[in-house]
């Protein structure tokens, strides 16, 4: 995966990110337990609550963490049935229909939420990441002013100004943005890793320097760690590369494109065929699927003249992408050597 596949992969997530309420954003995963007990503590309050809708808007948060998306309509709705004035309610509806795939009703519920408090800057920043997945770029800005207007110290406006401005394709005042966003929280890891990915997109050091001050943030990032990795990877340096590879094995063994790097280095870069082979099978074994993997290990087996391997590789390539040439002209030069 590039970089810039990664940049845009964190775009099309860019909503689900910062969508929930503010007292989720930090938010650490719960074990089983723990979980059972949030709810049943919720249960209980309700029961001896039950016209209290922010114990019915914290239970519908809870069911949409848990992925129980009739459970937390349910919850919701009850909620604004109890206090229909509460413009905070429904941005946990928008953030449910968001979920469902109603894009216009989560739209909805946000205008729903300003209409209510004109300064809910949280409903107004959900209305500019909305209008940023839909490309709407106008409203975007007009959303951003409006809430910056309201709080000048706000960094997930700039934030999502910059995301907007590098989708525009300026990417130079989509860098002041997120550095607007860092300046005024220093612990803004999202930003961070954006200014990292752009610079590295650049080939300048600058990236190294951002990268190392999220992993500061997250010691066990994998997608600093890994953004690390192919910035070195790019500047030939295989060595410092492969290292960041295996930090994040370390980390999560199963993260493919780790094992697919090391494998990609020690092919290209250190002619060590019969490790690279290796960790294209550790790929193989996480992802059956990947492709590029079985070509490269067929590769690997051409280089090493275990021939019979290779064809097998290559054939199997061909079976997942029919049209991969570069595994059918692999084919072609085996066919010339049994000749």
């Amino acid at each position: 995966m590039s970089k810039i596949h990664i940049l845009f992969f964190l775009i099309s997530f860019l909503f689900f990110i910062s969508c929930g309420n503010e007292r989720d954003n930090n938010q650490e995963k719960t074990d089983n337990t723990n979980q059972l007990s949030e709810l049943e503590l919720l249960n209980k309050k309700i029961l001896n609550d039950s016209t209290n809708a922010e114990l019915y808007n914290l239970r519908a948060i809870y069911y949409l963490q848990n992925n129980n998306i009739n459970k937390a309509l349910r919850n919701i709705n009850k909620a604004i049935q109890i206090n229909p004035q509460s413009s905070d309610l429904y941005l946990t509806l928008s953030d449910i229909y968001l979920l469902m795939g109603e894009i216009q009703k989560c739209r909805e519920s946000l205008l729903k939420a300003e209409k209510l408090n004109s300064k809910n800057t949280n409903a107004i920043l959900k209305l500019a990441e909305l209008s940023l997945i839909l490309k709407d770029y106008k409203k975007t800005y007009e959303y951003i002013d409006k809430a910056i207007k309201i709080d000048k110290i706000n960094p997930l406006a700039y934030y999502i100004r910059g995301f907007a401005l590098l989708e525009a394709g300026d990417t130079s005042n989509a860098i002041k943005n997120f550095q607007i966003a860092v300046d005024q929280n220093q612990d803004y890891y999202d930003a961070i890793i954006q200014l990292g990915v752009i610079y590295s997109v650049k080939h300048n050091k600058l990236a190294v320097d951002y990268f190392n001050n999220a992993l500061k943030i997250k010691p066990r990032s994998i997608e600093a760690l890994y953004n690390l990795g192919m910035f070195y990877q790019e500047k030939n340096d295989y060595m410092k590369a492969s290292e960041y590879y295996q930090n994040i094995i370390q980390i999560d063994s199963t993260f493919k494109d780790a094992y697919y790097n090391i494998g990609y280095l020690n092919l290209v870069y250190i002619n060590d065929f019969k490790t690279a082979a290796e960790y294209f099978s550790k790929t193989i074994n996480i992802d059956p699927y990947y492709v590029n993997a079985y070509y490269n290990r067929a590769y690997c087996y051409e280089l090493s003249g275990n021939l019979a391997e290779a064809r097998k590789n290559y054939h199997k390539t061909l079976e997942l992408e029919t049209n991969y040439q570069k595994a059918i002209d692999g084919l072609n030069r085996l066919d010339k050597i049994y000749k």
